[in-house]
């Protein structure tokens, strides 16, 4: 069982649909037990970066979520669940993250239109399983107008709208997806194939 943590900001029903389209079963939950005995973690997330950690917070989520990704359990984070795994963010104020990836959350300072929405193309930075499935310069839907700013490092794919903004980062057992892949037509369904390989290893 793969669990959807539920923290009252995430698009939990179409994230589940597509994870049900690739046969992995997932529970949607903000119960610690269920953190602890699930075989992933799938971090979802719509809205702004204060309210989603101040959510976690309320929920007592953050050490339990931390605890399993240092045993080694692998966890996805999608959109504004992706921008949740870096240290600091600075939506509204500045606040800190759940520390799983070094970098910030920033505004995206640019002369075209914020947010950044619609179909974009994915140029690849280094190679990936969950690259697996999909070709350089494939499309995928975008929602957002802050970004991840750190030296890179984990830097998978990325998308150019001005800057280039990381689209697919991971670090070891940690992966963000800042795109919405279920919405993203067959592409983003062959990332969740890719990373449902990834985690049923």
């Amino acid at each position: 069982m793969h669990v959807i943590i539920d923290y009252g900001m995430g698009n939990l029903a179409s994230v589940q649909r597509a994870f049900e389209k690739l046969d992995v079963e997932t529970k949607i939950s903000n119960k610690i037990e269920d953190l602890k005995n699930a075989k992933s973690l799938i971090l979802p997330g719509v809205g702004a970066f204060r309210d989603a950690i101040k959510s976690l917070e309320e929920y007592e989520l953050i050490d339990a979520i931390k605890d399993e990704v240092a045993k080694g359990k692998n966890i996805i984070g999608i959109c504004l669940g992706m921008q949740l795994l870096y240290q600091r963010g600075f939506e509204y104020g500045d606040y800190e993250g759940l520390g799983l990836i070094k970098g910030n959350i920033e505004y995206m300072d640019i002369k075209l239109k914020i947010p950044h929405m619609g179909w974009n193309n994915l140029k690849f930075k280094k190679d990936d399983p969950i690259l697996r499935y999909i070709k350089e310069d494939e499309f995928v839907y975008f929602v957002h107008s802050y970004y991840a700013v750190s030296d890179n490092s984990e830097l998978v794919a990325y998308a150019e709208y001005e800057k280039n903004v990381p689209a697919i980062v991971r670090s070891e057992n940690v992966y963000g997806i800042q795109f919405h892949p279920e919405k993203s037509g067959e592409t983003g369904l062959n990332i969740l194939k890719a990373y449902k390989e990834i985690i049923e290893k």
